[in-house]
């Protein structure tokens, strides 16, 4: 048997450094699948965020908030009930949090019972990120909320 000096322990722990950098690479490779922008525009988006921030914060100082609930038929969002639409647009987009492919971007018209339903048929299982815009009387305002389609 050899003499085991210090220049082999370099070299094995060298080696071994070098196999688990590679298997590191291979076996995990999950960090290159998720690495596509949220959106296509997002330099311009950026420089519009005051107004993002803007409208999150006009939303969280209201005293009823549109609330959403999920059943079988899709997702439905509600505005309180005494909220006159009459000067409203509002905006949703469900951004997919690990496929952009699965986004959804829609204007609706409030209903009677000032709510619209985002239908099932259009919606995959896993996690989106709600983000609710509405404009009245020109102030928009925008709320945020994750939801958990199954």
């Amino acid at each position: 048997m050899k003499n085991f000096s210090w220049g082999h322990g370099v070299v094995i722990a060298l080696f071994a450094f070098i196999v688990f950098i590679l298997s590191m690479m291979f076996l995990f490779p999950n960090g290159q699948k998720n690495s596509e922008m949220v959106t296509d525009n997002y330099y311009e988006e950026e420089l519009q965020y005051q107004d993002v921030i803007d409208a999150k914060k006009r939303a969280d100082t209201l005293q009823e908030k549109p609330v959403y609930s999920q059943d079988i038929n899709g997702i439905k969002i509600v505005f309180p009930k005494d909220y006159n639409n009459s000067n409203t647009t509002v905006k949703f987009v469900l951004n997919r949090t690990d496929d952009q492919n699965l986004d959804i971007k829609k204007s609706e018209q409030l209903d009677a019972n000032q709510s619209f339903i985002i239908p099932a048929k259009i919606l995959k299982m896993g996690n989106y990120t709600l983000r609710l815009m509405w404009t009245k009387n020109k102030t928009d305002y925008r709320m945020d909320y994750d939801v958990i389609w199954k």
